[in-house]
């Protein structure tokens, strides 16, 4: 006979714009399967872009933000205040393709609870999100939405001719949909934007499961990317945009005035040009900064590149690093800071404001700027780099308190309560 205080399984639908690959909505919505998994609930998938196992996923291309036909609306209401009303037309159109495709995804794999991730708060796909209001307002169905990023905290969608749309469905606050913030200042946003309450639930990583160590594969990081084993290696575990603040750690090299010290950046430029990336290279190239862009050696798994080189995991360059820079203006969370923690690595940050309200409090040991680099900072960060014992100290503090606060354990308690509202039984 089954065991009658067994925790019983749910089937759990996310519902996203893309599953895959290496975005922070995409790992956050992995480790949420992970959590529920770990607990019986199994996970099913439905986006536009996907790397889940099919048996359990439901590929529909326009849920992609990506997807032509979902790009020639946004080129149409961004940046504009008037719509054609051909561009209204299109977008019910595909939202009322989306929303029959929604429909088929909960009858095919008899979905119980909708996890939507960061579709109905940043408009990327707009169709989706209207697709989405109107079929939970037609089913009730139980939703749980984790809000990443709203479009009021990005410029580019400042200027729009889809007020309605946006006040539709970015987010709708219909009854049945538990909304989910990742930080504080999201949470009052939505609250005073919107009038609905939220549950905060940080990004998180395995703290419970130690990082790894050096293996046979990636002994010869260093090596690989041009460092002699003395190096002081700095790592910007960050893409190449903006506001990622880059500029500081380049100042910061030149100021510790160590030949040694050499700045390696682990990602892309992004979607945003190259002119940032040129610009940085051209201030490191001026100031004498040993500066290294290496996203071609750095992959989703390893393996081997075009040019025949090793592909390397982030993980192996965080455990390589000596010291990590992350002097962003603006994050919506800060997962690379997480990161650096974990990894038990000394960190610079930046204090943009979601580390000044929901991260600093909780006494992590990391050396500040606010905004510009100073002596004193510098003379920190040398201390780091130069006392064993202080800086063995200070990452181990970390580690423990990255345990308290953003392990899967507070995840595990975030979704048992989220769970529990819907089922009534405590299923975590």
């Amino acid at each position: 006979m089954p065991d009658p205080l067994a925790t019983p399984s749910h089937r759990i639908g996310f519902v996203g714009t893309r599953f895959a690959g290496t975005d922070g909505v995409s790992l956050e919505a992995a480790k949420w399967a992970k959590v529920l998994w770990h607990h019986r609930h199994v996970s099913y998938w439905f986006a536009g872009k996907l790397d889940t196992d099919p048996e359990v996923s439901m590929l529909v291309p326009h849920a992609y933000f990506g997807h032509p036909d979902i790009q020639w609306v946004n080129d149409r209401i961004f940046g504009v205040s008037e719509r054609d009303p051909e561009v209204t037309r299109r977008i019910f159109a595909l939202a009322e393709h989306l929303k029959r495709s929604l429909y088929e995804f909960v009858r095919r794999f008899d979905i119980e609870i909708l996890i939507v991730q960061n579709a109905l708060c940043i408009p990327m796909n707009i169709p989706l999100g209207v697709a989405l209001a109107t079929f939970i307002a037609e089913t009730n169905f139980p939703t749980i939405a984790h809000h990443h990023d709203f479009y009021w905290e990005r410029d580019r969608f400042a200027v729009n001719a889809a007020g309605d749309l946006l006040r539709m469905a970015f987010p709708c606050t219909i009854p049945s949909i538990q909304h989910v913030t990742i930080n504080s200042e999201a949470q009052r946003a939505l609250s005073h934007r919107r009038g609905a309450s939220s549950v905060l639930v940080p990004n998180v990583l395995d703290f419970e499961t130690p990082p790894p160590d050096l293996d046979d594969f990636n002994r010869d990081f260093r090596e690989s990317v041009g460092l002699l084993p003395d190096d002081i290696l700095f790592l910007q575990p960050t893409r190449v945009v903006p506001r990622k603040g880059i500029e500081h750690a380049i100042s910061l090299i030149k100021q510790l005035d160590n030949p040694k010290c050499k700045l390696v950046i682990s990602h892309e430029s992004g979607d945003e040009g190259h002119e940032y990336l040129n610009a940085l290279r051209e201030m490191a190239e001026q100031q004498g900064v040993d500066l290294r862009f290496i996203p071609d050696r750095i992959g989703e798994e390893r393996g081997v590149n075009a040019n025949g080189e090793k592909v390397y995991l982030l993980a192996d360059a965080y455990l390589h690093a000596d010291f990590i820079t992350y002097p962003s203006l603006y994050e919506g969370f800060g997962n690379a800071l997480i990161e650096a923690f974990y990894y038990r690595k000394p960190v610079l940050v930046n204090r943009y404001s979601i580390f000044v309200s929901d991260i600093e409090p909780r006494g992590f040991d990391v050396i500040t700027m606010n905004g510009y680099m100073t002596r004193e900072t510098v003379d920190k960060v040398r201390r780091v780099i130069e006392d064993q014992a202080y800086r063995d100290q200070m990452v181990e503090a970390n580690y423990t308190l990255g345990k308290r606060f953003f392990s899967y354990a507070v995840l595990r308690r975030k979704l048992r309560a989220l769970v529990t509202n819907v089922t009534g039984m405590d299923d975590l």
